[in-house]
């Protein structure tokens, strides 16, 4: 079998009984510019949350993403959390604006044929432990050695060389050892896991960022490169300075729970009616206006409410003052009573008061999603809003392999050949 590589890809799924996809939100068209990244293709091999999660954020913006998985293995997020009508939900935001297609990358067959996909995409986007996709003849010899333009994203959970390198990785893992447990929950308590994927998130964020980074290079060198993103990194990068206090000061931060060591009020706060809300003092305005607001301007004049450490060092005394207050209103009272104040106040909202929120509306953070197999369904919107060229989602992610034939007859195979490849398991 020989694979054509002078294939296109249309903007939209197959199936949509138009050669150009479906009219969905955000399409180029005759008076207005496409999404930004139209044009770009990306292949999508990784699996569950970090890799999938960055394809997805260019594919928001128009990057036509090919996701590729094993065909008798699909991505492992399709059956993570909950399911309705045996179809997982997690699945609809991580593979929404895919095109899912099925290759078995350790045969011949399916890696001759994502040798021709890579000799047409702009980026590959992988997961694999080191040394899996050169052992398949899939590594960056070959691949650069097809296309030379093309950028190879290589998420792992400790990088590409080190001591460490091809131990099993993930978000957790990354979430104990950047430090971030270490200085996550109660003082008297033990190290804090976050309940959802916040390393994976952060790592497709600067994976993402990566990529754009190395399309950019690309302009001016006319070459692609690799992206060695390991996830402990990005985690250590936003948990603020602390090896620089450690350097310079031998400083390590404990667990101070909700409360900060660098001001006060901090905290969160039980109102009247059993709710919760979030006070932040991080300005000295702030904290004078929250400590008028409460009845406790005398606090204002010790010597040590003149900046956020030494008000940190007094959070039970500002503690006991703003909580005794706010506990004696309701949360919609001690909203209104901050906000009048110019005050820094939130409520804690649990998912139900996300979508009820008139700030989130006015956003659009939560859109509406057409899906074929659940109907109308809702999930975060992009990530961010450009005035000209703004991302959309034009569908949500698609059963398993559900593009394979379309994607495959656009590199040029007949359909005799498409089917030799199911007999031998390659797709």
């Amino acid at each position: 079998m020989t694979v054509p590589t002078s294939a296109t890809a249309p903007d939209g799924p197959a199936g949509s009984g138009s050669p150009d996809g479906p009219a969905l939100p955000g399409r180029p068209s005759a008076t207005t510019p496409g999404p930004p990244l139209h044009g770009l293709r990306v292949l999508d091999l990784a699996t569950l949350f970090a890799g999938p999660l960055a394809a997805m954020m260019l594919g928001d913006f128009g990057a036509d993403v090919i996701k590729v998985e094993h065909p008798r293995t699909p991505d492992p997020s399709r059956g993570h959390g909950p399911a309705k009508d045996g179809i997982g939900l997690w699945w609809k935001v991580l593979g929404r604006n895919k095109r899912t297609i099925t290759l078995d990358l350790s045969s011949a067959g399916g890696r001759e044929v994502l040798l021709a996909l890579a000799a047409e995409a702009d980026v590959v986007v992988e997961n694999f432990r080191p040394g899996t996709l050169e052992r398949w003849g899939l590594g960056w010899e070959e691949l650069s050695a097809v296309n030379p333009r093309l950028v190879l994203a290589r998420i792992t959970g400790f990088g590409q060389f080190g001591p460490y390198a091809h131990r099993p990785g993930f978000g957790t893992l990354a979430e104990a050892m950047s430090g971030f447990a270490a200085v996550t929950g109660e003082p008297d308590g033990p190290p804090t896991l976050p309940p959802f994927g916040l390393a994976d998130s952060i790592a497709a964020l600067a994976t993402a960022y990566a990529v754009m980074t190395a399309l950019a290079a690309r302009t001016t060198t006319g070459l692609g490169q690799v992206v060695d993103m390991a996830i402990i990194e990005p985690m250590l990068s936003v948990i603020g300075p602390h090896p620089l206090w450690y350097d310079q000061l031998g400083y390590v931060q404990p667990r101070t729970g909700n409360r900060s060591l660098n001001n006060a009020p901090r905290n969160t706060y039980r109102t009247s009616d059993d709710s919760w809300v979030a006070v932040s003092t991080s300005a000295q305005s702030i904290a004078e206006r929250v400590l008028r607001l409460v009845g406790r301007p005398e606090l204002i004049d010790e010597p040590w409410f003149a900046d956020g450490t030494g008000r940190a060092a007094h959070a039970d005394v500002l503690d006991e003052a703003v909580g005794s207050w706010i506990a004696r209103h309701t949360r919609d009272e001690a909203m209104a009573a901050f906000e009048k104040a110019d005050a820094a106040i939130a409520p804690v909202y649990d998912v139900r008061d996300v979508l009820d929120d008139p700030q989130y509306r006015a956003l659009h953070t939560v859109t509406e999603v057409e899906d074929p197999e659940l109907g109308p369904i809702k999930m975060q919107n992009v990530l961010f809003r450009l005035s000209e060229t703004p991302g959309a989602i034009r569908w949500p992610g698609r059963p398993h392999g559900a593009d394979t034939t379309a994607v495959l007859t656009e590199l040029g195979l007949t359909p005799a050949e498409i089917d030799a490849l199911r007999v031998q398991g390659a797709v």
